[in-house]
């Protein structure tokens, strides 16, 4: 009856372990099934807030990009009027420049002239 009763007993101590193993790999099971949830919640997150960032990162390339366009065609139409009116300065004076010229070689022509005297073929 000795043996019976050891037999019994060794036999209801491996089951009971056995079940405490199940109770312990299902208890693992549960534990990794919420870690996953939670790393997947958190890379959905992290997912949501990166095409957030991105998407404000584009706001603002683009913003920043019709600034720079425009300023840059202001900046054109400056130079371009300041050339314009250098142009217009630079004719102006060469045009005063040029008369004053031709009035001076006018005066020295007229200045550099011979007397009124009869020529020898005039007499």
């Amino acid at each position: 009856m000795k043996i019976i009763s050891l037999i019994i007993t060794l036999v209801a101590t491996t089951a009971l372990i056995a079940l405490g193993q199940e109770g312990t790999v299902e208890e693992v099971k549960h534990g990794a099934k919420k870690a996953g949830e939670t790393v997947k919640n958190g890379l959905e997150t992290a997912g949501k807030k990166t095409k957030e960032a991105a998407e404000t990162v584009g706001e603002k390339t683009k913003e920043t990009a019709k600034t720079v366009g425009r300023k840059t065609k202001e900046t054109a139409q400056a130079v371009g009027q300041k050339a314009k009116e250098s142009a217009k300065t630079v004719h102006r004076k060469s045009k005063t420049a040029l008369n004053k010229a031709k009035a001076e070689t006018s005066g020295q022509q007229s200045t550099n002239q011979a007397p009124n005297t009869p020529s020898p073929t005039d007499r």
